[in-house]
């Protein structure tokens, strides 16, 4: 069976990046490029730097988990809406929303191309964490 673009980013995003680095080469294009507006400015991101940023997450969170709102694909292109949850080394026994994103992908050769994406720190408020759930 096939994998739509959307199977494919739906595995991506509920894949264990931090503890899982087979899945880079799995989903990431070898030329991805990530251009991400954050909270903290403009970043550039290719295959190396993303592995890098995952790498890094891993050595504070013992979690890392992908609550996806919303998933739309045309074409070769994905919208997710999600949430990053973790729990810290610090605190195993508890889950925070550390950021939420809006990333638009474009797939090649089912993998992961170019992406576009904008992200604000995490916010623990309910109606902000319900507006995130998946309906």
């Amino acid at each position: 069976m096939n994998k739509t673009v959307k199977d494919i980013v739906r595995s991506f995003y509920k894949t264990d990046l931090i503890h899982n680095t087979e899945a880079f080469s799995e989903y990431l294009h070898p030329e991805i490029e990530l251009y991400w507006n954050s909270s903290f400015g403009f970043n550039k991101k290719d295959f190396n730097d993303i592995k890098a940023m995952f790498h890094e997450m891993a050595l504070s969170f013992e979690t890392l988990r992908c609550e996806i709102s919303h998933l739309i694909a045309e074409g070769d292109t994905v919208t997710v809406r999600h949430t990053y949850f973790v729990q810290t080394i610090e605190a195993p026994d508890k889950e925070e929303p550390i950021a939420h994103f809006i990333t638009i992908w474009e797939l090649k050769n089912d993998k992961l191309y170019k992406g576009y994406q904008i992200s604000q720190q995490g916010d623990n408020a309910p109606e902000s964490i319900m507006s995130f759930i998946s309906k």
